[in-house]
Order: C-alpha cells, then sequence, then structure tokens
C-alpha cells in the first residue's frame, strides 16, 4: 500500500480548498513523521469527543496508546469509526483584506476503525514506534514496559487506507483591487517550532550527564520543515 496514491472516499475527498490536496502517499508520510501530536475523534455516549495524544508510524498503520480505561480508547477498540488528524501550522498569511487572511499548513485526516492490538509483540512494536516518535532513541535507553505496565496499556492500531492531505503554501490570494491599493501590507509571518536547551529532573543524580540522543534532538532546529523552507513555492497554492 505505500506505494500507491490516496484514494479519495466519500468521507475524505476534500470539498473546499480542492487545489490544495495532495495524493502521494509520500505526502502523507511525510505530515505524520512531523508532526508530533495527534487529535483522535470518536463519538462517545452520544456526543463527539477530540483527545490530543501522542503517536507513531510504520508503514501505512498509526499506533495509538492509552489507558486500558479511558473510555475514549475503549469506545474506538468496540469499533466505534474514528477520525485522526495532525496539523502542522507553518505560518499566518496577512491578506490585503481581512477576507484573504489565512494560514500556511500542512493537514492529515484519516479515517477509519480502530484495531486493538492484542499480539505482544505487535503491541512493542507499535509502543516503540510511539516512543521514538516523540523521543527518538529513548527506546534502547529508559526500562522497558514491564507486565504490569502493558497489562494497563491499550494500544491501537489504525489503517491509513482512507485519508486525506491538504497543505497550503505561499502568500495572500488577494483581490485585484487590492493589490493595486498601497496602503494595506501583505505577506507571511513565518512560524518555527525549536526545541531548547535539556531541562534535568531535580531528583536526577547529581553529575548524570544528558545522553546523546537528547543533545541531538536539542541540537534540531524545527520540530518540522515546510515543503517551501528552501525558498521555493508552488505557485497553485497562493489561493487565500
Amino acid at each position: 500500500m505505500s506505494d500507491r496514491p490516496l484514494s479519495p472516499t466519500a468521507r475524505s475527498t476534500l470539498k473546499r480548498g480542492r487545489r490544495r490536496a495532495r495524493i502521494d502517499r509520500a505526502d502523507l508520510h511525510a505530515v505524520l513523521d512531523a508532526g508530533l501530536v495527534c487529535h483522535l475523534g470518536v463519538v462517545l455516549r452520544g456526543a463527539p469527543v477530540v483527545l490530543p495524544t501522542g503517536y507513531g508510524r510504520v508503514d501505512d498503520v498509526l499506533y495509538l496508546h492509552g489507558s486500558t480505561g479511558a473510555a475514549t480508547l475503549r469506545a474506538a477498540a468496540a469499533g466505534a469509526p474514528v477520525c485522526v488528524t495532525v496539523t502542522l501550522l507553518d505560518g499566518i498569511v496577512y491578506a490585503r483584506s481581512v477576507f484573504h487572511h489565512s494560514m500556511n499548513y500542512r493537514s492529515a485526516v484519516v479515517h477509519g476503525t480502530a484495531r486493538p492490538v492484542t499480539d505482544r509483540g505487535e503491541q512493542l512494536t507499535g509502543l516503540r514506534a510511539i516512543v521514538e516518535h516523540l523521543a527518538p532513541g529513548s527506546w534502547s535507553h529508559a526500562r522497558l514496559p514491564d507486565g504490569k505496565e502493558m497489562a494497563a496499556t491499550a494500544v491501537l492500531a489504525v489503517d491509513l487506507a482512507e485519508a486525506s492531505v491538504k497543505i497550503r503554501t505561499g502568500p495572500p490570494g488577494d483581490e485585484d483591487r487590492d493589490i493595486a491599493d498601497p496602503a494595506y501590507w501583505a505577506g507571511v509571518l513565518p512560524l518555527h517550532t525549536h526545541w531548547g536547551a535539556p531541562e534535568p529532573c531535580p531528583r536526577l543524580a547529581p553529575g548524570t550527564p544528558v545522553p546523546a540522543h537528547v543533545h541531538t534532538r536539542s541540537a534540531t532546529r524545527t520540530t518540522s520543515s515546510p515543503p517551501d523552507a528552501a525558498g521555493g513555492r508552488n505557485p497553485s497554492e497562493t489561493v487565500p
């Protein structure tokens, strides 16, 4: 499935801003890999609930986890349809008119049914993917979960078969009448997320060094890079 393009369904077909749609599965993977937090949506007792959570990807499977007592995860594991979204904000678009103000962003929306992972080997694979996505290098550095911790943890798998990707880049799409008026400023205010210096736990033994994998992550300038980070952009993406 990884080499196949996205095939929009009735739920995943974009109705607005279709020119921003991406059908390359690599674009879906790129958005998911660049994000750190997803939002899991599920209907619980007749009302929608959307919660932020960490995630990890292995090929075309998205792994989520949480407490076995969490009502949302229990509903998802029981077969309730889920919607998982990831959004990366790359900048605010200042237009000459308030109507055309916008955002530059990358987003992914995944529809499907979560599959409860019961096989111990796949559970560990899913948990490793989540840990390594959020904190690379930690799976081989920190203590692995014991039997009690595994029993208290629910792992869910969501197939990436039904998904959509939407990306906006570039300047505002102002009206010609506003472009001709020199009174208004227009442009993009980029947004970059960066890591700070590691802050040791106050209960850490004195002299304990910061491990190399944390230093490496801290030295990374941003948590994600928008597609036009090198200065290029897709002219078709200049619509508001």
